[in-house]
């Protein structure tokens, strides 16, 4: 057994509130998983007409695997419907996924003569940049989205998703982020499914972008007029929130780390914040705990396999609060004394690798 699957099992984030009849998946997630290739250890973004040398490069599954990776190592029982290719990348993805992680793979399906798509991101700066190459994604099922606590959905300008409005009818409370609008209208009114949502999570430019206003926290106000749960995040600066439901606000700074590597941070960041609204923790403590494991993921790089499991989240809360405990950090993660399971020890963590498909000597 790996020892990601391992450590979901050892430790449920929800295990004080399942009851008999519950759904049998937390999340549910659809989309299209790429192979990502990170090149790191760059000093400056690549100039046309040269060859640039990268210190560091490693291999991971991508795209909606990122969140599925991140909910799975949090505990989460986190079922994923995809496409995958029957290449060898698709067969290092979908192992990963499933064997190495304990995704639930069963709404998804392999498509031969299909390739898998491939994404190249190079990090330097604090930044990235990526150039994808992909066919159209078949449909991963028909079968329509299973029962589940929670689905997550990627709003777009004029599209509608048919299988949100069954998932909400289902009872799931739907997380959704946002991508870059190129129309530039920026027009609320144009994100049809957000009347779907429970929960909306744009970044800071595409909140304000949205609300017409100057800052992220004019920005949420607005949108939690539309949305039960507003949040926007600020990057390496943190949060904030307005829960409509409880009637909490909350801006948390997010946790100083030396960054690798930024790819799936915010895909990072939505797991965190998934796992402490399911739980039913304050709004406060759902931004610091969803600042910490994007924080952590950010150290590593490899999109999907920077992210963090509880033992990672165990081992930094050992730090910050000794020998005393009495600065900033520890006070604002008090809460985890209550959360973090004992005897969390970091072990072996399948991490972004250099290439795929070593043969036996």
């Amino acid at each position: 057994m790996s020892t990601s699957s391992t450590v979901a099992k050892l430790f449920d984030p929800l295990a004080d509130i399942r009851l008999p009849g519950d759904p049998e998946y937390d999340v549910y997630l659809t989309g299209t998983v790429f192979l990502d290739m990170i090149f790191t250890g760059l000093d400056h973004a690549p100039v046309r007409g040269t060859e640039n040398w990268a210190r560091g490069m490693g291999l991971s599954p991508g795209g909606i695997a990122n969140m599925a990776t991140a909910l799975a190592r949090l505990g989460l029982r986190t079922t994923l419907a995809s496409a995958f290719g029957t290449d060898l990348y698709g067969d290092y993805c979908w192992d990963s996924l499933s064997g190495s992680e304990g995704v639930d793979l069963s709404h998804s399906r392999r498509v031969v003569g299909w390739h898998s798509p491939v994404t190249v991101s190079m990090a330097y700066e604090g930044e990235r940049t990526m150039v994808t190459h992909e066919h159209p994604s078949p449909p991963p099922c028909t079968c329509g989205p299973p029962r589940s606590r929670a689905c997550v959905a990627t709003l777009e300008p004029g599209r509608q998703d048919d299988w949100l409005s069954k998932a909400e009818r289902q009872g799931s409370k739907i997380f959704a982020d946002v991508g870059w609008d190129d129309s530039g209208r920026w027009d609320p009114a144009a994100l049809r499914d957000l009347g779907h949502c429970h929960v909306f999570l744009p970044n800071a430019t595409e909140a304000q972008h949205y609300t017409r206003t100057d800052s992220p926290q004019e920005a949420v106000r607005v949108l939690a007029e539309l949305v039960p749960i507003a949040v926007v995040t600020m990057g390496p600066e943190g949060a904030v929130a307005i829960d409509s439901v409880t009637g909490e606000t909350a801006e948390v700074p997010g946790v100083p780390v030396r960054a690798m590597d930024p790819t799936g941070a915010g895909d990072v960041f939505v797991a965190g914040f998934m796992t402490g609204t399911l739980a039913g923790w304050p709004l406060a403590d759902r931004l610091a705990f969803a600042n910490l494991t994007a924080a952590l993921s950010v150290e590593h790089f490899g999109g999907s396999l920077a992210a963090p499991g509880w033992p990672e989240v165990a081992a930094w809360w050992q730090t910050v609060r000794r020998p005393h405990g009495s600065g900033e950090l520890a006070r604002r993660y008090a809460f985890l004394d209550e959360l973090v399971p004992s005897g969390q020890v970091p072990g072996p963590r399948l991490r972004a690798v250099p290439t795929i498909g070593f043969r036996g000597e």
